[in-house]
């Protein structure tokens, strides 16, 4: 199953969500009754159930079949999700959401959850300066804050005992959390014996759950760093490749360049430069029998370009990705990696965005930036440690959201039946609590409130992309602005001063010069007897 990016040489990494498990739910008590319906402390109620945001209710899982890939049953927790660990969860009424209905379902704000509010994605390269280091400054914030809400599992649930009596969940930051549930939703399956596992099996890659599982784990993750930096404003950048000839964002300023010394590391004017990679060694998981438990294990590794040109001749063009809108159907044949004509397959990059059919050995679209940036992000497990990788995927995102607009496909265009485990219309997304089916992001993301930049009309367009920077530069700077403001008008008011000062001075002497040239002035009275009987006369 692993072959989502391909055969791809790895360079040997030196040397911590989770199921996404809610914090109240991760222990004993949650593991043994197997419900995890937390309460709300707006109203102290169990989902908000007082004030009617949701209630606790019976986890009701999709019984419609699986395709031919994997045909085990009843060895890995992530089957028939959440059943392994709860049966019992939250369910939120109206704009209601989050795993207590304490918060708001994607795309609406406020304390009734109430306003609708539409948020733009926007190209990393045409954002200010200031924005850009605002965004690496979060990321940075994110590695480095513990997740208030969410901790992982280090166990299968069989580990932590038939009643839960040795639950064992850890605390992550917020940045690995993602790493982590993308490691989750994607390593093999434990058979029994070291090294021995399942390999063709993948909740969220190669088949028809690839785009709406990454959708959502990208609203998942612009939430939480709303929350962490108070930033309700923020969305995640993407990265326009088309026609790119080498990593444009791999500069010191943006994602990182190149270590002088180590082409396989960052560069140390990074921040990135001193991240730990975790989640990134799935031989030594399989063959110890464990889960990753997101401990430090190397630094982040990338050397874009030098990977195999066989494999990726080229980075995708413009050309390509309208070839990919351009498919009229979501998903064909058995709905895997060797489906042909199916955009899901061309966009992932399993099939030729040329041709639409399946190329074994071959990595393109999607998967071709992945191998082209050689090193942490071409290993489909651990690849979420790389920050391009959220770049990519907002673009990605961007690329399904102009076919959904392109083809307007009813929800029975998603596969219902019969696609490889965890990629039907009503499975649940692994490992996200609260819930979410597939099927239900199979559909606009105007409706999910965000929107790409690219893809306002131009009057909306020019504003983002170029006034927007603008108006945030000056935001930045508002104080220096006022300052600059304020000196000048009083710089202003002094030069005015002496400019009426100086024309005053200058009409008295314009008046002397004017009476000097009549002659000598003469006293027109008599003021004393002392001073004499002249008077002053003009003589002419």
């Amino acid at each position: 199953m692993k072959n989502l990016f391909g055969s791809v040489v790895l360079f040997h990494l030196m040397g911590v969500c989770s199921s996404q498990f809610p914090r109240p739910c991760a222990n004993s008590e949650g593991l043994r009754t197997k419900e995890c319906c937390p309460v709300w402390e707006g109203d102290g109620s169990a989902c908000g159930a007082l004030s009617g945001r949701g209630f606790c209710t019976e986890v009701l899982v999709s019984d419609e079949p699986n395709g031919p890939q994997y045909p085990h049953t009843g060895i890995d927790d992530r089957e028939r999700w959440p059943l392994a660990f709860f049966n019992r969860t939250c369910r939120c009424a109206g704009n209601y959401g989050g795993f207590n209905c304490g918060e708001c379902r994607f795309g609406y704000w406020g304390g009734n959850c109430a306003q609708y509010r539409e948020s733009v994605r926007r190209n990393i390269m045409t954002m200010s300066t200031a924005e850009q280091q605002k965004f690496i400054s979060y990321l940075n914030l994110a590695k480095n804050t513990i997740n208030p809400d969410y901790v992982i599992s280090t166990a299968t649930r069989a580990e932590m005992g038939e009643n839960g009596e040795n639950p064992m969940f850890s605390d992550i930051n917020t940045y690995d959390l993602f790493v982590w549930i993308h490691y989750y939703v994607s390593r093999d399956t434990f058979l029994g014996g070291p090294g021995n596992v399942w390999r063709d099996i993948d909740f969220a890659h190669e088949s028809a759950a690839f785009l709406p599982w990454h959708r959502v784990f990208l609203l998942h993750w612009e939430n939480e760093i709303r929350k962490i930096t108070g930033d309700f404003n923020f969305t995640i950048p993407y990265w326009d490749w088309r026609n790119a000839q080498s990593c444009e964002v791999c500069t010191d300023a943006l994602m990182g360049g190149r270590n002088s010394l180590n082409p396989n590391l960052i560069s140390p004017a990074s921040v990135f430069s001193s991240w730990k990679v975790i989640c990134s060694q799935p031989e030594e998981y399989n063959n110890r029998e464990v889960l990753c438990n997101a401990t430090g294990e190397g630094p982040l590794l990338r050397n874009p370009g030098n990977h195999d040109r066989n494999r990726v001749p080229r980075l995708p063009t413009t050309a390509d990705v309208d070839f990919a809108v351009g498919l009229p159907e979501y998903e064909t044949g058995n709905m895997d990696r060797f489906a042909n004509m199916s955009f899901r397959n061309v966009l992932e990059g399993f099939a030729s965005p040329e041709t639409g059919q399946a190329v074994p050995g071959q990595s393109t679209m999607h998967n071709s930036l992945h191998v082209f940036m050689n090193g942490s992000m071409s290993n489909v497990q651990g690849s979420a440690n790389d920050p391009i990788f959220l770049l990519h995927h907002a673009f990605i995102d961007s690329i399904f959201e102009r076919w959904l607009r392109t083809h307007q496909p009813l929800r029975s265009s998603y596969p219902q039946a019969n696609a490889p485990i965890g990629h039907n219309d009503g499975y649940y997304m692994i490992p996200f609590l609260p819930l979410y089916r597939n099927g239900d992001y199979f559909l606009s993301n105007k409706v999910l409130g965000y929107e790409y930049a690219y893809l306002l009309d131009p009057g909306q367009r020019f504003v983002q992309e170029f006034v927007t920077p603008y108006l945030e530069q000056a935001k930045e700077i508002w104080q220096w602005l006022l300052g600059a403001g304020i000196l000048g008008a009083l710089i202003a008011s002094i030069f005015a001063v002496l400019v009426v000062f100086a024309r005053r001075r200058w009409k008295r002497s314009q008046r002397r010069k004017r009476a000097s040239s009549y002659g000598e002035r003469q006293p027109l009275l008599q003021s004393s007897s002392e001073e004499g009987s002249s008077s002053y006369q003009t003589t002419l």
